[in-house]
């Protein structure tokens, strides 16, 4: 089937399953469905620019003898500071075994207890088998009360990332598509008939601009979060909340939103960007210090530096504004070398480009933008308000976080759900008919912008008043400033997409303000302070712990 637009042809890609994203549940859920239909994923970039592959700590899942299912739930409940929905929470920690086996036999180079100390710990282990994970190495993160953590030295993203990617290529099933962006999804609603049921989206490539319709029978939303909306993030550039800004548009729920997590020890310098300290390095006896080398976490939490991260994160905020000083320090400098370049290899690699070898010297670190715990509201098979429309990952609620994600549960989540997506899928594939309608994309009265000036200008802007006034700690004050201001950049971005055909920063663009309102309002409706949610106006818990659940169809600003 082809299509007309302003003249040109374009073919109309067909497959039973789109997948919009290329991270690990992505990816994961592509692999699990190939065997019985074709899946089309979608990477917004390169696939290696995610951020799963840029994910250093590790997967959360019970291995040891001395651990148990109840404890990581409760440790995950407990986090979760009462906002956590126990039914999912029993869930995902009970199947995390299952998906662990799973990536082993995917051939994820997982370190090993043997390897540990070894030169080349990141080497697969020849003898590590799906039937017997007892040779893993475990570390401990903050929120845990044991060691769970399943990791590939200090790049378990990448070690993931690359396995499934290999495995993926390989797979006649499995088409992969880098550089394109999702414009939109289409529902049947949009052709006018009655029902709401997805049945594609445009997808549009970003180096000629083209957009083509993609029909399926399922579309799969796994495009990660929305941090890119601060101006200072852990996360790579494609984490613009598209997944979330699209299911809003086509009529999905929304829930949590206000719940936006500051990891405590990104790298400060003028140079790294966003370059993550993994939380592992504290759960091996790293110290917080303040520049004269005085530890703080003691007057904040008994549980030191592997208190949860919004503790962690907070209290680096308030040193550094009690102190008037850019940065905090990570210190590990009381720990071997050996044992630091065995368990720290990136990290170590990574600073010695800024002449900072973390064996001899404190790390400088501020709290960044790191992950949003709320998103697109799903059931436990990763099922939207939408039939035929999915979410997994970081674009979806599912309600295992809570009020903050406790760490190396967002990688075991999106295992699990996309695992459970994939069984309903397979369930439900049989009876679904691809659609042969569709609706071609229509630029016949719109022009090329000859000046992004404004584009560039109100990103900007959104980036710096995110970070200013819906931070880490917040008031009314601060909130009412960013709803007003998020208002005007969103009519200007309305009245320039009526004029000007779209581009990849204009697409995240409008994204991003779509859902920093979302994230604004959903946080002045929180009247306490909560988790990651902390307001100077109300310190205090609720009586009742309620999520924030938003809807399209009677929204308005609080």
């Amino acid at each position: 089937m082809t299509r007309t637009t302003n003249g040109n042809e374009s073919t109309c890609d067909e497959c039973d399953i789109l997948v919009i994203g290329s991270g690990a549940a992505g990816l994961t859920l592509a692999l699990r469905c190939a065997d019985f239909a074709s899946v089309a994923v979608i990477s917004k970039g390169s696939l290696r620019e995610g951020a799963t592959f840029n994910a250093q700590g590790g997967i959360a899942a019970v291995l040891d003898d001395q651990d148990s299912i109840q404890n990581h739930a409760s440790d995950t409940l407990t986090a979760g500071v009462g906002l956590c929905h126990e039914e999912i929470v029993d869930f995902v920690v009970s199947n995390s075994n299952e998906c662990i086996r799973w990536l082993v036999s995917q051939g994820v180079p997982f370190t090993t207890k043997t390897r540990q100390d070894q030169q080349n710990p990141n080497q697969a282990e020849p003898s590590l088998s799906p039937d017997d994970l007892s040779s893993l190495h475990l570390t401990k993160e903050g929120g845990h009360s044991h060691r769970r953590i399943i990791h590939a030295t200090d790049a378990t993203g990448k070690a993931v990332f690359e396995a499934l990617q290999k495995r993926a290529l390989n797979h006649d099933n499995i088409k992969l598509f880098e550089n394109r962006i999702a414009v939109d999804l289409l529902t049947r609603n949009k052709l006018g008939l009655q029902d709401q049921a997805c049945i594609g989206a445009y997808i549009m490539d970003s180096h000629t601009l083209e957009v083509t319709l993609f029909r399926a029978k399922f579309v799969v939303l796994a495009t990660g979060g929305a941090s890119k909306a601060y101006l200072y993030t852990t996360n790579p550039d494609g984490a613009s909340g598209d997944g979330i800004a699209m299911a809003w548009r086509a009529g999905c729920r929304v829930a949590n939103m206000e719940f936006n997590q500051f990891h405590p020890t990104c790298l400060f310098h003028p140079h790294a960007k966003s370059f993550l300290i993994s939380e592992a390095l504290r759960g091996e006896g790293a110290y917080l210090e303040l520049p004269d080398g005085n530890r703080f976490m003691q007057r904040f939490d008994e549980r030191l530096e592997l208190a949860p991260r919004d503790i962690v994160a907070r209290a680096i905020d308030f040193e550094m504004k009690r102190l008037g000083c850019d940065c905090v320090y990570l210190n590990i400098t009381h720990k071997p070398r050996d044992f630091i370049l065995s368990h720290f290899p990136t990290i170590h690699k990574r600073c010695l480009t800024f002449g900072i070898d973390i064996c001899k010297q404190r790390i400088p670190v501020v709290p960044s933008a790191h992950y949003t715990c709320g998103g697109v509201m799903v059931n436990q098979q990763g099922e939207t308000d939408i039939p035929n429309l999915y979410a997994i990952g970081e674009t979806s609620f599912t309600g295992l976080h809570g009020a903050n994600r406790m760490a190396s549960n967002s990688l075991l989540e999106c295992f699990v759900l996309a695992f459970s997506a994939s069984r309903r899928i397979e369930d439900l594939i049989g009876t679904t008919e691809l659609s042969t309608q569709g609706l071609p994309w229509d630029e016949s009265s719109v022009n090329k912008s000859e000046d992004d000036v404004l584009i560039a200008h109100d990103w900007d802007e959104l980036r710096r008043f995110m970070w200013d006034f819906v931070g880490i700690v917040r008031t009314d004050r601060r909130l009412q400033r960013a709803q007003q201001r998020v208002q005007v950049l969103e009519q200007e971005i309305q009245d320039y997409c009526k004029h000007y055909k779209i581009s990849t920063d204009l697409l995240e663009l409008r994204n991003l303000i779509l859902v920093a309102q979302l994230i604004i309002d959903s946080a002045i409706r929180r009247k306490e302070s909560r988790g990651l949610h902390y307001t100077l106006d109300y310190p205090d818990l609720a009586d009742r712990a309620r999520d924030t659940v938003l809807m399209p169809e009677n929204y308005g600003p609080p």
